[in-house]
């Protein structure tokens, strides 16, 4: 489980829980249903018409599953598979098809078969493997700036809110005792401001930035998946090739073969 992400939506929630207790002698003021409805709802009916709700919601679905599986590439892990498939392609090994067909990543799975299938030659495969690369990572980011791109329909919603509240305080002025309700009618019209600002903040645009780091790490990996099937085709040496693909990772990050 990636207790990072769960955590965070954990402290968010506590966050808004106790800026709207905290020094507030009556918390019930900031508790309005009408301004929920109006920021979910409306929120839900503006991302309808923008996007697919369908497609939002299994986005959602993909961010808690991440979030529970801790799907997150593991580099390291990477680089010491392709050294391995290095080694027995090198040596045309038996073995090779076996360390295929185990490989859990689909794209490095893909990579590979396509590697030993031997149809492709070797500019022809990695083009092909960068153009896929590329696609993968365009879809991703194409969906993350969606999600971020939605934060901006709550805060929208609750001003709508608030103008709604603000209208009906200008409606009762004039009115015998009018004045009495001015700070109390306000407060209530700009707690649909608060609900928008909360839901924007704390989840739908953090949301949507975790689905742009996890559009970058799948990139930068199968980068390392490309440069070490170009490499392993080249039946170079698996230390050649952990040097190479050590590049893409931070000093505190490679791997050193000489320690095992």
């Amino acid at each position: 489980m990636n207790f990072a992400n769960l955590a965070g939506i954990i402290f968010a929630v506590v966050v808004l829980f106790v800026s709207m207790v905290w020094g507030n002698d009556n918390p019930g003021k900031l508790v309005d249903y009408h301004a929920f409805l109006i920021v979910v709802f409306g929120s839900v009916a503006c991302v309808g018409v923008a996007y697919s709700l369908p497609r939002v919601g299994k986005m959602v679905m993909i961010f808690f599953r991440r979030m529970l599986r801790s799907e997150k590439p593991n580099y390291v892990q990477v680089i010491k598979d392709l050294m391995e498939v290095a080694e027995s392609y090198r040596k045309d090994s038996p073995e090779l098809a076996q360390l295929v067909e185990k490989q859990k990543d689909p794209f490095m799975k893909e990579a590979l078969k396509a590697l030993t299938d031997g149809v492709l030659d070797q500019g022809s495969l990695i083009r092909i493997l960068y153009e896929r690369a590329d696609t993968k990572f365009d879809l991703y980011l194409k969906e993350a700036k969606m999600f971020i791109s939605m934060g901006k329909f709550p805060p929208a919603m609750g001003l709508l809110g608030a103008v709604l509240g603000m209208i009906n305080l200008l409606g009762t002025l004039g009115q015998p005792g009018a004045e009495k309700n001015i700070g109390p009618a306000m407060s209530v019209a700009l707690v649909a401001t608060l609900y928008g600002i909360a839901v924007a903040n704390l989840f739908v645009i953090p949301i949507g930035e975790n689905f742009k780091e996890f559009a970058e790490d799948d990139k930068r990996k199968n980068t390392i998946v490309v440069e070490g099937i170009r490499h392993i085709a080249k039946k170079v040496n698996p230390t050649i090739l952990e040097e190479e693909l050590n590049s893409f990772l931070l000093p505190s990050e490679r791997i050193d073969r000489k320690k095992k």
